[in-house]
């Protein structure tokens, strides 16, 4: 069992993707979705970019993998198993927004990128995203889950030495976690939280408005002009 860790730097219900019973990694995180496996454990970190001020050494979510497939056998999945997770981006419902099952595989070969999170007037912003989605090559999902959002924790002090270092903030590790994975395990395992539920909100969710040009798995308020930044940062 490895333990991966990383930053999540915009906190938006769409990577991961609590919802529906099932956590996802479907966007973003391209190393980690090709490289984790089943049995091993993801963990995100706050972020300093949070609208939530000091998180930046608390757990947003901790996920088990219990499943592993292919963007291809995902979009098959959702289409009979979990419809909620293909992007509704018209909806009202938060939800239904942020799916992330973004990409439709049954027009051809070459997936058509649906209107999601992802969907960009930027031509440039859109194909960083896809490059990065399909460089991923797999989905991870977990039947066995944690989420925290808005309402992060702080790790034990015998875990302090899982907390990524500052200049670390935009990458992953697993190597410099392996001695204290079972640790981890046990400690989150034992918390008193019930998995497979949300015991918080994803920190941006009231950042989400209807406008059809903000896309991005992270819509964000510029903090100096109080207008939404659209950049992509996966």
């Amino acid at each position: 069992m490895r333990l991966f860790s990383y930053c999540l730097r915009f906190d938006s219900g769409a990577a991961p993707n609590p919802f529906w019973e099932l956590c996802t990694l479907a966007i973003c995180k391209p190393v980690i979705r090709r490289t984790a496996s089943i049995g091993d454990w993801v963990f995100g970190f706050g972020s300093t970019e949070s609208p939530i001020e000091n998180i930046a050494d608390c757990v947003v979510y901790a996920m088990k993998v219990t499943d592993k497939m292919t963007l291809r056998k995902y979009d098959e999945f959702c289409r009979v198993h979990s419809p909620h997770k293909i992007p509704k981006w018209d909806s009202e419902i938060f939800e239904y927004r942020v799916g992330d099952c973004i990409y439709d595989y049954s027009q051809g070969e070459q997936p058509v990128l649906r209107d999601s999170v992802h969907k960009d007037k930027n031509q440039k912003i859109e194909d960083d995203n896809r490059k990065k989605d399909l460089g991923g090559v797999s989905v991870l999902i977990s039947q066995h889950f944690y989420y925290f959002g808005d309402k992060p924790i702080d790790l034990p002090s015998s875990l302090d030495p899982l907390k990524l270092p500052t200049n670390s903030r935009k990458g992953y590790r697993w190597k410099p976690n392996q001695r204290y994975a079972d640790a981890f395990v046990t400690w989150i395992d034992n918390l008193g939280y019930t998995p497979n539920q949300l015991h918080g909100q994803p920190q941006l969710k009231n950042e989400y408005t209807l406008e059809r040009d903000i896309s991005s798995c992270r819509p964000r308020r510029n903090r100096q002009d109080n207008k939404i930044d659209k950049r992509s940062n996966c």
